[in-house]
C-alpha cells in the first residue's frame, strides 16, 4: 500500500480557509483564490489533493461546487472531495467531474445502506466515509452534532457496508498546529482492513511519518502548510527518503 500525502483546500465563502477545530469564525487562513492555493501545492510536487466544502458540510448542500469544478478540471491530480454530499446524485455529480474519491459523512451516518449502493454502483475504491471525532465521539453536520458512537464501531460497520476507505479526523487537535494524537488513529487502523486516511493536527514532518508508520494509508495537512510550519515539498521528499 502506497502512503499518500494530501494538502487540504478547504472552501468557505468562496475562499480557501483553515479553521481551528472546524469552528466558523476561527479562520487562521483565508485566501481569495482557492485554485491558486491548489496550484501552489502542485508546484511543490503533490499529486494528491483533499478538498472540503465547509459551507456544504454545515448547510447540507454543495455551496462551493463551481470552485471545486474549476480546481478538478484544471489540475490532473488524485482528488478526494467532501462536504455537503448528501445524496447519491451528489456523488454521481462529483465523480463525473473527475474526482477520484467522494467523501460521505452525515449522509452515510444517517443511511449506512447508501454506502453499499454507492460502492456497488461506482466501485468501493471511490467511496470514502468520514469519521470526524470530538472527545471520542463521532460528529455529524459539519462537526456540529455528536452522535455518541465511537470511530472503531462505525469503521467496522462501514467496512461491512462496502466503503473503500475511511477518513478519520481528530477534531480535538484540528487546526491547532500542536501535533497529532496518534492513539485514536492507531486504534481505528488496527480495527479495520480498509485504508484509513488521517487528518487533524498534522504539523511537522514527524507527524506524517508517524501516521505512515502506524499503518495509515495517508495523511491530510491543512493549517500547517499554509502558515509555513510544514513544507509540502520537504514532506514529500522525507516520505521518499525514509
Amino acid at each position: 500500500m502506497t502512503f499518500a500525502f494530501f494538502p487540504a483546500v478547504d472552501l468557505r465563502g468562496g475562499k480557501c480557509v483553515q479553521l481551528v477545530g472546524g469552528v466558523p469564525g476561527t479562520e487562521v487562513v483565508a485566501l481569495d483564490n482557492p485554485l491558486a492555493a491548489a496550484e501552489r501545492w502542485v508546484a511543490e510536487g503533490t499529486d494528491h489533493l483533499h478538498i472540503i466544502d465547509l459551507d456544504g458540510a454545515i448547510l447540507g448542500k454543495r455551496v462551493n461546487a463551481p470552485i471545486l469544478s474549476q480546481i478538478v478540471r484544471k489540475l490532473d491530480l488524485f482528488t478526494q472531495v467532501g462536504g455537503g454530499i448528501r445524496t447519491e446524485e451528489d456523488v454521481l455529480t462529483i465523480l463525473d467531474l473527475g474526482v477520484d474519491r467522494a467523501i460521505l459523512g452525515t449522509a452515510a451516518l444517517q443511511d449506512p445502506e447508501m454506502v453499499t449502493r454507492l460502492a456497488d454502483r461506482h466501485g468501493s475504491e471511490r467511496i470514502m466515509v468520514a469519521l470526524d471525532v470530538r472527545q471520542g465521539s463521532v460528529t455529524t453536520e459539519g462537526w456540529q452534532k455528536t452522535i455518541g458512537k465511537k470511530a472503531v464501531e462505525l469503521g467496522r460497520l462501514f467496512e461491512q457496508k462496502g466503503a473503500g476507505s475511511i477518513l478519520f479526523t481528530n477534531i480535538d487537535v484540528e487546526g491547532q498546529q500542536r501535533g497529532i494524537d496518534l492513539e485514536p488513529t492507531r486504534a481505528l487502523v488496527q480495527a479495520v482492513k480498509i485504508p484509513v486516511v488521517a487528518a487533524g493536527g498534522v504539523t511537522v514532518i514527524e507527524d506524517v511519518l508517524a501516521l505512515r508508520d502506524a499503518g495509515t494509508a495517508g495523511a491530510v495537512a491543512g493549517t500547517a502548510i499554509y502558515t509555513g510550519k510544514l513544507s509540502v515539498r520537504r514532506t514529500l521528499e522525507a516520505l521518499k527518503a525514509r
